[in-house]
Formats: structure tokens, C-alpha cells, sequence
């Protein structure tokens, strides 16, 4: 009974953010995605993201080793996924990167944070910045058949954890006026983001739920695998290899139905894979963190 109310203490936070936002375009009032999305990505999580790494006690050596087992992860779970999707006679552009990656931001921030407080959030934020890179170079090589790797580099989530990066390496500092500024516009992040995945979610209207409710399955199965996997191939300790669980099975994000809309993919099939992906993380992340506490 006690894991039970852990494991609602730590996802009830979550679910119910994105729940208000759901509830909130679904009672017709004016969400500004374009605009709240711009502020989260651009000015708050990569707030988050530096004074994270900056003020986590966590050793840089462990952060440097969920980064590559991360990176080894995505290889695994993307070389997986193009075989179900060939096997599947599915469209490569429409579905390999959904199904490679996941919600690292909006679901996997909080949970980490919530689960295993500051030092689970270190790891998670590095684990953000391997997916943003992933979803930024060969996801969109995956959806548009051309990459500019180049538009990683005028990322603010990837130049905020170069520099976290940097300062916790050197073990540098900012004044404690700027590190107030920055930590108090960090904090806006994650409920912008859950708020956000709420509204998104209750616009959008998918079709084939059978399809992608089978999807959605083999995704958590195929990231469950590789995370365990990898992560106890290279030794990681008990909280860097839950976090890197609960990462690679978060659901299908919004961006990939953003990214399909852009360059004229099925965006039916990616708005399926979201709300169904979505729905079955209620069942799977809180399972996942039973296991895993």
C-alpha cells in the first residue's frame, strides 16, 4: 500500500497539470501553443536546464555516463523501430520517429523530479539534451529525408547545456543574484509544459486508435528493453538507470506531430500515436516507477 501512494504521489502531479490543460480547451477558453511553447523552449527549460546541471551534486562522470548510454539507447530503439515499421509495411517518414522519441520534456522532467528529487532531475536534463540533439538532426532527417545538423548548435536548450555543462565541470558559478533570476524562470518550465501537452493533447483528433495503440505498446516495450539493457551493460547505479527507464518510455511528444505537419507526413498518424501513447503512459509510467523504487 505504501508503494501504491508513492507511486500516486509522484504521477498525480503530473497528470493533473496536463488534465487542466485538457479541461481548459475543452471548455473553448484562448491557449496560446505557438506562443507558451516559444516561451518554454527558448527562455524556460533551458533556464531549468543550466541551473539543474549547475547546482546539481551529482558526479560529472555519472552525467557523462547516462548521456552515452542515452545516445546508445535512441541508436538501439531507432535501428528497432525501422525493422517493426518495415516488417509493418509502414511509412518510414511518417512513423520511425515518433516511435524513436519520446516526451522527455513535458513527462520526463517532472517524473524524474518528482521521483528522485534534484539528483534524478541532473540526469533527466541530460537525458532532454540527447533527445533534443536526436529530434533535431536525424529525427528530422527521419521525417523530411534531409538534416542540417547545424540547427542544433542555435538551440537554447543545447547552448544551455553546453554551458551547464561547462560551469559544473569547472565548478564555476554565478552570482547568486543571477542564479535566483535564472532558478525562478526555470521554475515556470515544467508546468508551462504540462499545461501545454494538456491543451495539445485535447485539440488533437487522431484516427486509427487500433494501429496505434499497438504502436504505442511496442514503443514502451522496445524502450523499456534497450534502456534496461544498455544501462546494466554499463554499470549504471540504481537512480541514473531508473531515470533512463522512465526517459526512453515516456510517450510519443507533440513535436513529432508539429514536425509532421511541417513536412507533409501522415500528421493522423502522429496525433494517434500521441493521444494513444499519452493515455497508456497513465498505466505504464506508474507501473515503471513500482518497479523501479
Amino acid at each position: 500500500m505504501n508503494l501504491v501512494l508513492t507511486v500516486l504521489e509522484i504521477v498525480s502531479p503530473v497528470f493533473l497539470l496536463a488534465g487542466l490543460g485538457t479541461a481548459w480547451t475543452r471548455a473553448g477558453w484562448d491557449y496560446p501553443v505557438e506562443f507558451v511553447t516559444r516561451l518554454a523552449m527558448t527562455l524556460a527549460v533551458p533556464c531549468l536546464i543550466f541551473t539543474a546541471l549547475t547546482k546539481t551534486e551529482v558526479d560529472p562522470a555519472a552525467l557523462a555516463s547516462i548521456s552515452v548510454a542515452a545516445a546508445i539507447c535512441y541508436g538501439a530503439v531507432a535501428i528497432t523501430t525501422a525493422l517493426v515499421v518495415h516488417l509493418l509495411r509502414l511509412d518510414q517518414r511518417s512513423y520511425l520517429a515518433p516511435l524513436t522519441f519520446g516526451n522527455t520534456g513535458n513527462l520526463g522532467l517532472p517524473l524524474a523530479l518528482f521521483a528522485f528529487g534534484n539528483e534524478g532531475l541532473g540526469y533527466a536534463v541530460v537525458v532532454l539534451a540527447v533527445t533534443t540533439i536526436g529530434v533535431f538532426t536525424v529525427g528530422i532527417w527521419m521525417v523530411s529525408g534531409g538534416s542540417k545538423p547545424a540547427r542544433v548548435l542555435r538551440e537554447p536548450m543545447f547552448i544551455a547545456t553546453v554551458l551547464g555543462a561547462l560551469f559544473l565541470w569547472q565548478g564555476w558559478h554565478t552570482p547568486e543574484w543571477l542564479t535566483n533570476g535564472l532558478t525562478l524562470i526555470g521554475q515556470m518550465a515544467i508546468p508551462l509544459m504540462l499545461l501545454t501537452l494538456g491543451v495539445a493533447v485535447g485539440r488533437l483528433r487522431p484516427n486509427e486508435l487500433g494501429r496505434s495503440f499497438l504502436l504505442s505498446l511496442l514503443k514502451t516495450a522496445i524502450g523499456a528493453a534497450a534502456a534496461l539493457g544498455i544501462g546494466h551493460a554499463l554499470g549504471l547505479s540504481a537512480v541514473p538507470l531508473a531515470v533512463l527507464v522512465l526517459q526512453m518510455i515516456t510517450p510519443v511528444a507533440v513535436t513529432s506531430y508539429l514536425l509532421a505537419e511541417r513536412y507533409d507526413t501522415d500528421s493522423g498518424a502522429a496525433a494517434g500515436l500521441v493521444v494513444v501513447s499519452t493515455l497508456l503512459s497513465v498505466l505504464a509510467l506508474p507501473l515503471a516507477l513500482a518497479f523501479l523504487l
